[in-house]
């Protein structure tokens, strides 16, 4: 009988040993996951990453790799969104968002608002919209919510009229004056600098504008007025796909963000021309 009560007592003995161990590995394990660099993939377009480098620094603090990926083009940084390629992409505003999505049938959200980066017009041939001519060109950016907010920004110039109820994406066929017959030129938005000194002016996208070395308060020979009614079609934003949403992960990329400390650093990157809107 002793023996037996012995062999028991030794096999208690061994099975919460075990167990004591199999505790100890998942905690273990538990632990190395927690502790384990979580990735964010985000797409932007041009090549000025400095306030974004920024973030980069503080989400590395947090164990958190922020892995910027660059696009040429205003196209691609949604589809790769949508496809899986990247985890968010900033780099748009509300309008061409949710045009985009709309017309591609992708399913994205808006989860932070980053700035309202004003449009302008420039010229490398004139220094004031009263030199324009008759029949002179204008280029405006070709897709429909840049295009848009071109026309709508010659409209406030008052270079043209546009008809009434035409929206925030109006085209060339919504014109009902015209008093100069300027020549509107629809080009690739990333194209138009390069194209400046074949027309008389154009109308330019801030990013775009930086990008090709202009200052937008400073070079353009019209801005955009950011008090008006339906700036904030033009905020600027985070996206991601809708699933995603509720992420933690991406949330904390969104909190990161809108900080004073961004808000500064926006300020002393863009002198101004970009005004944070959170």
């Amino acid at each position: 009988m002793k023996a037996k009560k012995l062999l028991v007592l030794l096999g208690l003995v061994v099975g919460i040993t075990s167990l004591a161990g199999c505790s100890k590995a998942k905690t273990t394990a538990a632990s190395e996951n927690s502790n384990k660099k979580q990735v964010i993939k985000l797409g932007v377009t041009g090549d000025d990453h400095r306030v974004w480098d920024n973030i980069k620094m503080r989400l590395a603090k947090e164990n958190i790799e922020l892995q910027i990926v660059t696009f040429s083009d205003y196209v691609r940084p949604n589809q790769a969104l949508a496809d899986g390629e990247i985890d968010a992409n900033s780099f748009q505003t509300v309008a061409y968002f949710e045009q985009f999505k709309k017309d591609r049938k992708l399913d994205l959200t808006s989860i932070g608002n980053t700035v309202l980066a004003p449009m302008g017009i420039y010229s490398s041939n004139i220094k004031d919209l009263k030199e324009l001519k008759n029949k002179d060109k204008i280029a405006i950016p070709n897709d429909a919510t840049n295009g848009g907010r071109a026309l709508l920004l010659l409209q406030d110039a008052g270079l043209i009229k546009l008809k009434e109820g035409s929206g925030i994406t109006p085209t060339v066929k919504d014109i009902v004056d015209n008093p100069k017959s300027l020549e509107i030129i629809p080009l690739v938005a990333t194209q138009i600098p390069r194209s400046i000194k074949d027309v008389a002016a154009a109308a330019i996208n801030n990013g775009v504008a930086t990008e090709a070395g202009y200052s937008p308060l400073k070079d353009s020979i019209y801005i955009e007025d950011t008090k008006k009614e339906g700036a904030k079609n033009y905020f600027n934003i985070i996206a991601v796909r809708t699933k995603d949403k509720d992420s933690k992960l991406l949330k904390r990329l969104v909190e990161i963000y809108q900080t004073d400390e961004t808000k500064k650093l926006i300020d002393e990157t863009t002198k101004g021309s970009s005004i944070p809107v959170f």
